[in-house]
């Protein structure tokens, strides 16, 4: 005990908390934790260990008794002070294969966890990286040490949202109501009276009849994607899924073990067919990631398809509010007669990926077995505070006028961005029409050797963006070749950034050859 206790470790942990009983049952249980006072062995007895670092034996004894009832160390009557573990020492447990046991070394076999199905199968989906893998994070500075450029979607920008406005609401519920939010939110659907604005909005700005009584609060959109997987999909069941789709969703059906469907969109949004499956996810308003709008005769397939199918359909509409061509498009939702459409949104896109508030309208027949699920996950309404919040900002218009702001906003950055992408890079990129939505999606002109050279020039450079080849699906035959494709997104940056993050492409582009000086220059937008 004497050589293992060192006076240094007692003396540095003296020097922690300045007071020396507390500092002696420190410096003994990290002994303890740490093996250097194996199970079993015997402790020196208060007097000794007085002595031996000149303390009271009174102080001794309170650390030896804060260690007991923590449990590090027994006492026997006439037989002294042990660390705890020496009836494993008897039946031959030595302190050399605990060790190894916590650690996971050799001489011990760590048993793999007995997951089911759904679990196995969650944990062998890999992520798929990035074509070229590049991130904001790993390439924060260019060659010139300038601070870089990332196009990577990362939501609304910290510049736009009202944070300071948002922090008062929340803070004013915390106030307000402290214990007795449950009066508003008794149940995991969520807080009642954002359930009702939410309604309101739908119907005002959506076309879709709805009652707050339809709709469940969900943190984000996701966890409800996840939880209908959950709910309607198994192994015998079928899943169609659009190609290029979120890869959220991608993940959440190969989950349930369901087979999947990966339909190809074109101009008008996904091809339907008559598939012989019992789901569809859709992004009708703004397909993701492309942008395309499905068309009305479309829209009016799929419902039929449902209908005759007996199937469901998840419709994602995950930023459409973001429309710079007049009003937001009506969603699949609104044409839904038959109650065969979930319709799932989000204020995280809006708002901050920080705020997960989302939300489920749901037919009838969906809402209890919903509810009952989310309820596993929360029993009680999560995040009450910001429902809260939100639900007094929307009620009070607080959250329409800021979003008209972030309309006018983002049209000029979203403008900046296109035009400077059709007038310098146009050679390189073709970004497809849309008049809504956080990003742009751009199909790559040449070959895919070059589209690798010139990401790799532009990461060096300080200018990164999103490879839109981690949407496409890679599993299975492909009835068409996926695109080359990037997806650059601009909520979080400014003009002059964007301007910036335009010019680091344009000039790495004429580095490869890639372009002339004339063209990178042409149309120096400044819009």
């Amino acid at each position: 005990m004497t050589k293992l206790l060192s006076p240094f470790a007692y003396s540095a942990k003296l020097d922690e908390c300045g007071s020396k009983h507390l500092a002696l049952y420190l410096a003994v249980k990290e002994a303890i934790i740490e093996g250097k006072l194996a199970p079993g062995e015997r402790l020196p007895s208060t007097r000794k260990l007085a002595e031996l670092y000149d303390l009271s034996r009174g102080s001794v004894s309170v650390a030896y008794e804060m260690l007991t009832a923590e449990g590090f160390v027994q006492a026997g009557i006439g037989q002294g002070t042990f660390v705890t573990g020496w009836e494993q020492e008897q039946l031959g447990i030595t302190a050399d294969s605990e060790k190894a046991r916590s650690n996971g070394e050799q001489g011990y076999s760590r048993a793999a966890p007995a997951l089911t199905k759904w679990g196995r199968r969650l944990s062998e989906l890999r992520t798929l990286p990035d074509r070229n893998r590049l991130r904001h994070s790993d390439f924060p500075h260019g060659e010139d040490g300038q601070a870089g450029i990332s196009f990577v979607p990362e939501g609304v920008g910290t510049d736009w949202f009202p944070w300071t406005e948002w922090k008062a609401e929340v803070a004013q519920q915390w106030k307000k109501t402290g214990a007795s939010w449950r009066s508003d939110a008794q149940a995991t659907e969520g807080s009642l009276s954002l359930r009702q604005a939410i309604a309101a909005r739908l119907r005002r700005e959506r076309g879709i009849a709805c009652e707050a009584e339809d709709i469940v609060i969900t943190a984000g959109a996701m966890q409800a994607i996840a939880l209908l997987s959950q709910l309607l999909l198994e192994e015998g069941r079928t899943a169609v899924i659009e190609n290029p789709c979120y890869t959220g969703i991608q993940r959440a059906v190969r989950a349930t073990g369901a087979r999947v469907i990966a339909q190809d969109v074109d101009a008008n949004g996904i091809v339907p067919l008559d598939w012989d499956a019992d789901l569809l996810f859709v992004t009708p308003t703004r397909q993701f990631p492309t942008g395309v709008v499905l068309s009305y005769e479309r829209r009016r397939a799929l419902l039929t398809w449902a209908s005759r199918r007996n199937a469901w359909i998840i419709e994602d509409d995950y930023d459409s509010d973001f429309r710079w061509g007049g009003r937001p498009i009506e969603p699949l939702k609104s044409l839904d007669k038959e109650g065969r459409v979930v319709y799932v949104g989000s204020f995280s896109r809006s708002m901050s990926v920080g705020v997960r508030i989302g939300y489920a309208v749901l037919p009838k027949e969906l809402l209890g077995p919903f509810v009952k699920a989310k309820r596993l996950y929360d029993p009680q309404p999560t995040g009450i505070a910001e429902q809260l919040a939100l639900s007094n900002w929307m009620s009070e218009g607080g959250y329409d006028r800021y979003m008209r702001r972030l309309r006018r906003t983002y049209g000029k950055l979203e403008n900046k961005l296109r035009t400077g992408l059709d007038t310098r890079l146009g050679g390189l990129f073709e970004a497809a029409p849309a008049d809504a939505g956080l990003h742009v999606y751009a199909k790559w002109k040449r070959d895919e050797e070059l589209y690798a050279e010139l990401a790799e020039e532009c990461a060096k450079r300080g200018a990164v963006w999103l490879d839109g080849m981690k949407y496409e699906n890679r599993i299975g035959e492909l009835s068409v070749k996926p695109a080359i494709s990037a997806v650059f997104g601009f909520a979080h940056l400014t003009e002059e950034r964007i301007e910036k993050g335009l010019s680091t492409i344009c000039h790495a582009a004429q580095c490869l050859g890639l372009i002339d000086s004339d063209e990178g220059q042409g149309g120096n937008v400044n819009a």
